[in-house]
């Protein structure tokens, strides 16, 4: 079975108010594309990567007239997609859901939530003492994480949740201080929101299913100079440690050799430098026994992955589908190592 991962930036913007897609020659939400440039890159992404399930992380709206669901099957049906059913958890009002589009042939998916008094729903509010001052800090997600049933038509059933985290993001400082402030304060909203979702993973472990923990954490080790504030990146929490630990190769190579040349799933325009930015923020963790299955991951990176390098049409859409690059694990739930 194939699992991948994928940020569409602004996927939103590629629909009209009726959940259509609008192929014409506006322009999109990312700089300087069309509309039907986008779709169409997204349509060869999509059938390149041919994956069984695929969560989008910025998934097209879902509101009081918008259906995140019926967006995403009208692209799929637009493409003649395998993965032509979409299921949707908690909506929230970014215009960025989080969603999961699947083949009905090989999987089922159900939107399945659930609760603990160290986890609470994601669509509820929770309280975290992170800065240590004995008042726990209310915490809410923007973006409830997706939590789902998954049951391959061949194989053990297993539990997934699809996140995309808080940026940290300094976003409308006016200042050098006024930044370092949002920082600061917005990775303290990201780890907390990370020690939510870890609470929800040893809650799952601890009840002996199967995990699969991916999307887009908005974090990676070493990736700025406040991490050493805290201690960890948010990514590390969600791993964890010990026999309940979560594993992606990625993740545990930045952790291990911080210093080496550290894999990339997004690129970013940097226009006051006038260049690019590269990191490594999407990933697919798994669970010690889903690891036992010997899965492969791979990064569909244009520069980086053969057959995008080696042929021009998958490159050019992985750069213009978006700014974030998808990740895919293999792996055989038939294998019952």
């Amino acid at each position: 079975m194939r699992i991948a991962t994928y940020n569409v930036e602004w996927f939103n913007a590629l629909f009209d108010a009726q959940d259509r897609l609008v192929v014409d020659g506006t322009w999109s939400g990312r700089h300087n594309v069309t509309k039907q440039d986008q779709i169409a890159a997204l349509g060869t992404v999509f059938h390149t990567i041919d994956a069984d399930a695929i969560l989008i992380v910025e998934a097209p709206d879902h509101s009081k007239h918008r259906s995140t669901v019926q967006a995403l099957e009208n692209f799929a049906g637009h493409f003649e997609l395998r993965t032509r059913s979409a299921v949707i958890g908690f909506a929230n009002d970014t215009q960025q859901e989080i969603a999961l589009l699947f083949d009905p042939d090989v999987v089922s998916a159900e939107h399945a939530p659930l609760q603990s008094e160290q986890a609470p729903r994601f669509d509820s509010e929770t309280t975290i003492d992170l800065d240590q001052d004995a008042h726990p800090d209310p915490i809410v997600f923007s973006k409830p994480p997706l939590e789902l049933v998954i049951s391959p038509k061949m194989g053990t059933e297993f539990r997934m949740i699809g996140a995309h985290l808080k940026s940290k993001a300094p976003y409308g400082a006016r200042s050098k201080d006024e930044e370092i402030r949002i920082s600061i304060e917005n990775r303290r909203k990201q780890l907390a929101q990370a020690i939510w979702m870890r609470g929800r993973a040893d809650q799952i472990l601890e009840n002996g299913d199967d995990l699969i923990v991916l999307g887009d954490l908005n974090d990676g080790p070493g990736l700025d100079e406040f991490e050493n504030l805290f201690g960890r990146s948010s990514v590390e929490v969600v791993m964890g440690q010990g026999h309940r630990s979560l594993f992606d190769p990625h993740a545990v190579k930045t952790v291990q050799t911080p210093f080496a040349e550290r894999p990339s799933t997004a690129r970013f325009f940097q226009p006051k430098e006038d260049r690019y930015l590269e990191a490594l923020l999407d990933y697919v963790m798994i669970s010690e026994r889903l690891v036992a299955k010997s899965p492969t991951w791979t990064i569909w990176h244009p520069f980086d992955h053969p057959k995008a390098w080696n042929t021009p049409e998958v490159q050019r859409a992985l750069l213009t589908a978006s700014d974030h690059f998808p990740v895919v694990l293999d792996i055989d739930f038939e294998n019952h190592t």
